[in-house]
């Protein structure tokens, strides 16, 4: 029965996609942040391939076809951008000035703190890209010399905890204006955090819709100047 089920060529597809619906019903029963689907449906597809002694390369191959819907995903996200473009024509300047303050944010951050755990060049670099979505950054990873692997699960690790603690953060500093919201979240927390902005409401999706694709053509042209720092 193991080796049937793990011998399909729909296997990594299928517990992928189980593993989030079961995060999907976690959260909608017990209705809390940190009952991210995402991070549920990780921490069930490791238990799983942990428990049927599959490997990594073997659960990728089955789980290609839901990886090459990634970039299709995200540039849907611009729909709701459209629907909101009054919004973007009237607050400018404040959406441009956020998305710009907020990616300078993530890449000095990590500059300092690789400073201070005295972390090498690749490791620097690995870490750049980790507020920007994952089809663009790990092409800068790539590109700058990183390692692509853990760039994903620093991306996929910075997007879960920015999409827990969002509404916890906002209340936190009294951040009430939609328009702010989307752009923090989308800036800093890429298309999981861009999720969670789309349940607070539409205007704050279409703020987090632009902050990913502008965040990330910043980003590639920021990481590519900061990695010279290091």
């Amino acid at each position: 029965m193991k080796e049937y089920l793990t011998s399909s060529v729909f296997f990594g597809a299928f517990i992928s996609l189980a593993a989030y619906e079961t995060g999907m019903l976690l959260k909608k029963k017990f209705k809390l942040a940190i009952l991210n689907p995402l991070l549920i449906g990780t921490i069930c597809v490791m238990a799983v391939l942990l428990l049927l002694d599959v490997d990594y390369p073997r659960y990728k191959e089955g789980a290609s076809c839901i990886s090459y819907l990634l970039t299709p995903a995200t540039v849907c996200l611009a729909v709701p951008l459209y629907q909101q473009l009054h919004l973007l024509r009237k607050h400018k300047k404040a959406v441009a000035g956020g998305i710009l303050s907020g990616v300078l944010a993530s890449l000095l951050s990590v500059f300092l703190f690789s400073k201070l755990f005295g972390f090498n060049h690749e490791l620097y670099v690995t870490l750049l890209p980790k507020s920007i979505t994952t089809a663009i950054g790990m092409g800068v990873s790539r590109e700058l010399g990183g390692i692509e692997t853990v760039t994903v699960a620093v991306i996929i690790v910075t997007g879960i905890f920015g999409n827990v603690i969002a509404e916890f953060v906002c209340k936190a500093f009294r951040i009430r204006e939609p328009v702010a919201k989307g752009l923090a979240l989308g800036t800093a927390s890429h298309a999981i955090g861009t999720a969670k902005a789309m349940e607070m409401g539409e205007v704050e999706g279409a703020m987090g819709s632009l902050a990913i694709a502008v965040a990330g053509l910043l980003t590639v042209f920021g990481a590519s100047l900061f990695a010279g720092f290091l």
